[in-house]
């Protein structure tokens, strides 16, 4: 089976409207950002995308909010994004927020086969609102349904090939579940690599997840909010 792609848009070949999509990153750190691009230049409308935030106004998936592309978001933090405060107050954006946490572990539910499971985080919030609750070992908790998406767009420092696949730093906080989740996982790599280049005890995420990969180019790596120090006189 052959898993490399020339360029993103031959890997995203169809996504439709509609689509629930599943995109990496934290923040703006480990953007699939050729993946989000060539969303753009698509314009597929009416998208579910599950993600931990939503970029900036201007930068990551904001992009693709800025286009009126996003039906819904399911995300644990929306704080850096003008646009999405302002559809969500109109009404045009559609928000399930979800704890951090919990948002991590639907989805590696997604990836393992897992259809639901119970955590004490978020009960008694409007987080539990209209889900079913139990009393598990002197603990109340909260029924959480696992996520799975169409379409998985995930960004990799390095990967061979088949698809076996090195993460970066921060950037390993939601890509690999995020991987996993897809039933189509679209991977983009600073570093593509001949099968057997890539140390087996240093893959993060093995190729069995993964059913496209292709090599990004024209990264921009863009910081939130750059923070420095005044240097001493």
């Amino acid at each position: 089976m052959n898993k490399v792609y020339p360029n993103a848009e031959a890997a995203l070949e169809g996504v439709s409207d509609g689509a629930v999509i599943l995109a990496g990153g934290f923040g703006l750190s480990g953007n699939p950002e050729n993946c989000i691009r060539e969303l753009a230049r698509r314009n597929v409308q009416r998208l579910t995308i599950v993600s931990n935030n939503c970029g900036t106004t201007e930068k990551g998936l904001g992009v693709l909010l800025a286009q009126g592309q996003v039906k819904k978001m399911i995300s644990s933090y929306v704080g850096e994004n003008k646009i999405f405060e302002k559809q969500f107050l109109s009404g045009q954006l559609e928000v399930e927020l979800c704890p951090q946490g919990t948002l991590a572990e639907r989805l590696r539910a997604g990836g393992a086969g897992i259809e639901a499971f119970f955590t004490p985080t978020g009960f008694g919030t409007k987080v539990a609102e209209g889900k079913e609750t139990r009393e598990i070992a002197g603990k109340h908790c909260v029924l959480e349904h696992a996520i799975r998406g169409d379409f998985a767009i995930v960004k990799a420092w390095k990967g061979d090939k088949w698809g076996n696949l090195v993460f970066r730093k921060t950037s390993r906080n939601f890509n690999p579940l995020v991987a996993q989740a897809g039933k189509i996982t679209v991977v983009e790599v600073e570093q593509l690599v001949e099968v057997g280049e890539l140390d087996p005890d240093q893959v993060h995420l093995p190729s069995i997840y993964v059913q496209r990969i292709f090599q990004g180019t024209s990264y921009e790596k863009p910081i939130e909010q750059r923070t420095v120090r005044k240097r001493s006189s």
